[in-house]
């Protein structure tokens, strides 16, 4: 057996309720799975967190990530130290801004983002440590560790993971972009008198595992076109050094035109950003991603073909186990 750890994330922005997150969150632990992490899309990312850590006894649970502009700091602190306990320790909370145009679309206003990501993971972490200086109300600190990881789209981001986060959980950066995001971090640790080598990456993978190789790779440039859609995405993808592709993309979706814009995305990007194929090409696949500094892959797993998400993750979790 593979002892590097592995993780899964698990996405809210499907159907699946959180009974069914829990059992799988139960039998990825079964299968020696490191963590499983929850995304925050249709349902609160944290409360999910929660409902596996409670059917588990030794998987690290957290979100992947949580909505910054969602909680007030203060809130986000309290749940997060209410599931440490709960869990004994078991808890990474990954935070993010999410993206501006549904933000907006739900009446919140995206302003200074980077600034208030800074801001905001300091106040969480001086209030799970006690440290909150509010005079009426301070918050008993939490007794266990609960590291703070940011998201890292851009290398300003990334800079705020090293300077106030405890790492950084990046998503859907090529290998190549990867190494730039963690210099960026650790260089920004070392500005700021911290040690570089304590920052974490936690790294959530589009994973299409399928003996088809054909329809996998099909399946990959269908769902990197699906976030080619946001323009955060589009961005990062540009610093990738995909500027073609993103033209392409971008002129099928003005279309509406889903198999046009899945065209677009080449088979380069695919093997940067992605693992597919076999569970043995799946499995080669991902030290790449190791090499390139996460420390922790997490598999997001998407079906290939006609198969459903959640069977799509429980075959994963059988065939890919560490």
């Amino acid at each position: 057996m593979n002892t590097t750890p592995l993780g899964l994330v698990l996405s809210t922005a499907t159907e699946a309720p959180p009974r069914e997150l829990a059992a799988i969150g139960q039998l990825a632990e079964e299968h020696g799975f490191a963590a499983v992490l929850v995304n925050e899309g249709r349902g609160d990312a944290l409360t999910c967190a929660q409902a596996i850590a409670a059917v588990t006894q030794r998987v690290q649970v957290g979100t992947n990530i949580a909505n910054i502009y969602y909680r007030h700091p203060f809130l986000a602190a309290m749940t997060a130290a209410t599931i440490a306990e709960l869990s004994e320790g078991r808890l990474v909370l990954g935070l993010g801004m999410s993206h501006r145009q549904l933000l907006k679309a739900q009446g919140i206003e995206m302003d200074n983002p980077r600034e208030y990501l800074r801001d905001y993971t300091q106040k969480v972490k001086q209030i799970l440590a006690g440290e909150d200086r509010n005079p009426l109300f301070a918050a008993r600190p939490c007794p266990w560790p609960v590291p703070v990881l940011v998201a890292a789209l851009t290398v300003e981001s990334a800079q705020v993971a090293g300077e106030v986060a405890d790492g950084l959980i990046p998503f859907l950066p090529s290998l190549d972009y990867l190494k730039v995001l963690l210099k960026s971090a650790r260089e920004r640790a070392s500005a700021a008198g911290r040690d570089p080598a304590q920052l974490d990456c936690i790294l959530s993978i589009p994973t299409f595992m399928s003996n088809n190789l054909g329809a996998a790779i099909s399946a990959a440039k269908h769902n990197l076109a699906f976030f080619a859609r946001l323009p955060n995405y589009r961005l990062q993808w540009r610093r990738c050094g995909f500027d073609a592709e993103m033209d392409a993309v971008t002129a099928a979706w003005k279309t509406g035109d889903r198999r046009a814009a899945a065209a677009c995305i080449s088979e380069n990007m695919v093997n940067q950003i992605c693992i597919y194929g076999s569970p043995q090409m799946c499995r080669s696949q991902l030290a790449a991603f190791r090499a390139a500094g996460a420390r922790l892959p997490l598999l997001a797993v998407s079906p290939v073909n006609d198969s459903d998400r959640l069977g799509a993750t429980r075959t994963a979790i059988r065939q890919l186990a560490p």
